[in-house]
Order: structure tokens, then C-alpha cells, then sequence
């Protein structure tokens, strides 16, 4: 059944491309994640901040290394990608894309760091460099993220980056003790200040 619409992005614009590294600053880069990076992932979702608004487990490094390789299919696949936040080419956080729609030209953030390199607005500085190449290299048009209305971390994360606070959805996220109302907050393309390359 024939669509009325042409896709703003077309298929094949992502993964036509290498996954860049990016830098954050002269200490900090976004890299494409690696098979050595199984312990961070582990450690990662064996903590308990992180297991309370991503809410899943590993077990093994097995388990780690496949979450790893995960990022590599769902890059062909152009459906997401994922980057580790290095800290000197040590991993310490995460960041990436779900849900791509290059139809749309459309995809959601996700973002956690480790304990250790929590405190100094990492996370926010990492989605800059991201926003920017989704932006001005890709040519998407929208980027979102949504959170637990009780995850104020990730509130500020979003909004020190300058994602604009869109609204609520209700009981829109499960987590291990339940649903919970999420705050959504986006970024356009067209959002004045990105045309100079800041995000």
C-alpha cells in the first residue's frame, strides 16, 4: 500500500556513514563501544542508580559483550546506535539513539554515566557533540528523550543540553516499582542556536 508522503531521510543515510568518533573536550570523546568495554557495561547495570531508571541486569560478561555487539546490528539496521562516554579512552557512560525513524527523521536519546564521573555535567556535555552530528551530519529533524517525572538527574541533563521541556505522558514508563509519569523534552533541527553548531 503506497504511502502519500516522500521519507525525509532516505533509507540507507546511516549506516552509509561510519559511526564518528566525537569529541567532548580535550579530555572526553564519544567512541563506538568495543568487546574490552564488557566489565564497564557489567558494572554499570550492577549499580543501583542506573538499575532504577534503565531497569535491567547482566550477569555475565557474555551477557555484556552481547549488549556490546547489539550496537553494531542496530547500526545496519539503522534503527540505533549507542556510544561509550570515554574518559581518556576509558569507558564511563553511555549515549545513544533508540527508536530511529529515518522516515521521520526522528530518533529518542538515552544517556547513563557511572558513579565516578557523575557530578561535573558529563552527560550533558556528551549529548552536545551527539546532538550536533545527528543534526548537521545525519539531517535529522527531531531529537527527544523522555524520563521519570522522579528522575530529576536526568531532567537537568536534558535541559542543561537544551532540550526543550515538551509535557508529561502519563504512566507512560515501567519501572521496577512500577509505572511512572515521564517528562518529554526535545530538540529540532530548526531550534534557534543550532544553526551555529551549538546544542
Amino acid at each position: 500500500m503506497p504511502v502519500l508522503f516522500t521519507a525525509v531521510l532516505a533509507a540507507g543515510t546511516l549506516n552509509a556513514l561510519r559511526q564518528p568518533v566525537l569529541a567532548i573536550d580535550d579530555r572526553f570523546t564519544l567512541r563506538p563501544w568495543r568487546a574490552q568495554d564488557a566489565p564497564v557495561v557489567r558494572e554499570a547495570f550492577d549499580c543501583p542508580r542506573i538499575q532504577r531508571w534503565h531497569p535491567r541486569r547482566m550477569d555475565s560478561d557474555e551477557e555484556a559483550g552481547e549488549w556490546i555487539s547489539r550496537w553494531d546490528r542496530e547500526w545496519r539496521d539503522e534503527t540505533g546506535t549507542s556510544w561509550a562516554i570515554a574518559d581518556n579512552d576509558r569507558a564511563v557512560g553511555q549515549i545513544g539513539l533508540r527508536d530511529v525513524s529515518l522516515v521521520s527523521a526522528v530518533a529518542e536519546l538515552s544517556y547513563w554515566v557511572l558513579p565516578e564521573a557523575r557530578g561535573a555535567g558529563l552527560a550533558a556535555r556528551a549529548v552536545r557533540p551527539m546532538t550536533r552530528w545527528c543534526f548537521d551530519t545525519v539531517g535529522f529533524h527531531r531529537l527527544f528523550l523522555k524520563h521519570s517525572t522522579e528522575n530529576m538527574a536526568s531532567c537537568r541533563v536534558a535541559t542543561t543540553a537544551g532540550y526543550v521541556p515538551e509535557g508529561t505522558l502519563r504512566a507512560a514508563m515501567l519501572h521496577t516499582d512500577g509505572l511512572h509519569d515521564a517528562h518529554v523534552h526535545s530538540r529540532l533541527r530548526t531550534d534557534e542556536g543550532n544553526d551555529d553548531g551549538s546544542a
